[in-house]
């Protein structure tokens, strides 16, 4: 199992932590060298926050464990393409490399619909490597979306009750 393999299924776990709070599970850590400076999961239903993409609790929580807003010299593992929001982030924390497993054709905001780290126009650009552990990644939400579609059909409409 390569490096880059073994920080994935870490971001898998966490994951596992979003899919067991109903959340969409995708999990993200950021790495420097070998220690890793924070875990996170997607959590925008439990917190209310739009914002609270794991990347970007990811990227909070490192920044706060090495008091410093910029994070250069780190990698983040995400197990979904980050969207626009999280590349955003990406670049404003000036993250060195970015790997994440599953493509997001619908809203990927770094190689599937927008290149936004490897803009040039941007002052910052981000080392990507995307489809680590794709199949895992795409199965967690792959199955997530299924039951969520299955357990709506099974849901009885309400009834129309005039009074």
């Amino acid at each position: 199992m390569t490096r880059d393999e073994t920080f994935m299924r870490i971001a898998l776990e966490e994951a596992g932590r979003a899919l067991q709070k109903n959340e969409v599970p995708v999990g993200a850590l950021i790495v420097c060298g070998d220690e890793i400076l924070s875990r996170a999961h997607n959590a925008p239903i439990s917190l209310s926050d739009p914002s609270a993409h794991a990347e970007i609790l990811a990227i909070r929580k490192a920044a706060g464990n090495v008091r410093n807003y910029r994070l250069p010299e780190t990698t983040l593992y995400v197990t979904l393409e980050p969207c626009v929001m999280c590349a955003g982030a990406i670049v404003q924390a000036r993250i060195a490399r970015v790997v994440f497993g599953a493509f997001d054709a619908k809203s990927g905001g770094v190689t599937s619909l927008y290149h936004i780290l490897n803009d040039e126009r941007l002052n910052h650009s981000v080392d990507v490597r995307g489809g680590v552990l794709a199949k895992e990644c795409a199965e967690i939400l792959s199955g997530f979306f299924h039951e969520k579609r299955v357990s709506s059909h099974l849901t009885p409409p309400e009834e129309n009750v005039s009074e």
